[in-house]
């Protein structure tokens, strides 16, 4: 049946909306309540309950009502449901699937810590790595003004890609600045330690110099994870190399989406390359290096192509050569890592 405001006969006993060709309407309460009734998420008893398991357009909206006896078009739906305050809403992700009963305890120990180490000029830096990203001809999510569509390979077969693209990142929480490796081969802790070490090397020392310590906020997973023995392994080896003794606090369970590095970086990267095909790592390598905020967020990017091996089998007298002492406040996720040699005081 026509969606159309081409006037139509209704069933005997059924209100009507009408409108006139001067565009004066009159609101039949016996519509608005029908309205209302399709609108809503439970729709237990009601005999159009069908509707609750499709997706509510106008054109379904208008249909049903009309099936109901109500004489009425799809523009004047979408009036009356503005004026009912519906709009077209996404989901939001903020129910936690888990919720640790130390989260919050977590949360107020990095606050102090980070007050702490911003206060003394020290680094304080928020590090993850960005979902891989297939490098190649391929459609990327989001959409970006043009004149016609880019033409994208149809299907995203990882042998048609150039390579992948592993961006790991570095959070500057006290310059507001950003640094980006993308890794070639595996998301490792000896990939994202290179990275961390990459970036003293050019850029930490240079606006730390009078550091002794380097605060990392770091998810419990992944690489860098709370468990992964290559990563304090790892770390060991940089604390080592710059005298610093490094501080590290995880994000309890389930709050990544927390981490600082997510919404202060990743988010702009993305939003900055949102329906960009990333054809080559000099693509992927631009869009970083020219995502910018109104704050004064700017980051620089690099391509790692080293090749990192996965399950690394850490040795017990590597295990034992980390000198990693536990804090007081939930040792599981705060750690510092001392130098062997050197320790500044």
């Amino acid at each position: 049946m026509s969606c159309s405001n081409r006037s139509e006969p209704l069933p005997t006993g059924f209100a009507a909306q009408e409108e006139g060709e001067s565009g004066s309407k009159k609101k039949d309460p016996a519509l608005l309540k029908a309205l209302e009734r399709l609108m809503q998420d439970a729709t237990a008893g009601d005999p159009m309950k069908e509707l609750k398991w499709t997706h509510k357009s106008l054109r379904k909206l208008c249909r049903t009502l009309r099936r109901q006896g109500f004489r009425i078009g799809r523009q004047t739906i979408a009036r009356l449901l503005r004026e009912q305050h519906f709009l077209l809403r996404t989901n939001r992700k903020c129910q936690a699937g888990m919720h640790h009963p130390d989260r919050n305890r977590q949360y107020r120990y990095m606050a102090q810590q980070r007050r702490r180490f911003l206060k003394k000029n020290w680094p304080v830096l928020s590090v993850d790595a960005k979902k891989k990203e297939l490098v190649g001809n391929f459609k990327n999510p989001g959409r970006c003004y043009r004149r016609h569509s880019r033409q994208v390979l149809d299907h995203d077969f990882p042998r048609y890609a150039i390579g992948v693209g592993i961006p790991y990142g570095i959070y500057d929480e006290g310059r507001n600045a950003g640094y980006v490796r993308i890794g070639t081969s595996h998301e490792t802790a000896a990939f994202a330690v290179a990275t961390l070490r990459q970036w003293w090397v050019e850029e930490g020392r240079w606006h730390y110099p009078k550091a002794k310590r380097m605060l990392i906020e770091a998810d419990g997973g992944g690489g860098n994870g709370s468990r992964n023995g290559a990563w304090k392994v790892e770390l060991q080896g940089l604390a080592d190399e710059t005298g610093l003794v490094i501080c590290v606090s995880h994000y309890p369970p389930g709050a990544s989406k927390w981490n600082w590095i997510e919404h202060r970086m990743f988010s702009q990267i993305s939003e900055n390359w949102a329906g960009e095909p990333l054809v080559s790592y000099e693509t992927m390598l631009n869009f970083i290096r020219r995502t910018r905020t109104n704050t004064g967020f700017h980051c620089r990017a690099s391509v790692d192509p080293t090749v990192y091996p996965l399950k690394r089998k850490i040795t017990p007298e590597e295990k034992a050569s980390v000198n990693r002492r536990p804090r007081r406040v939930l040792p599981q996720w705060n750690y510092l890592i001392r130098p062997h040699q050197g320790t500044p005081k």
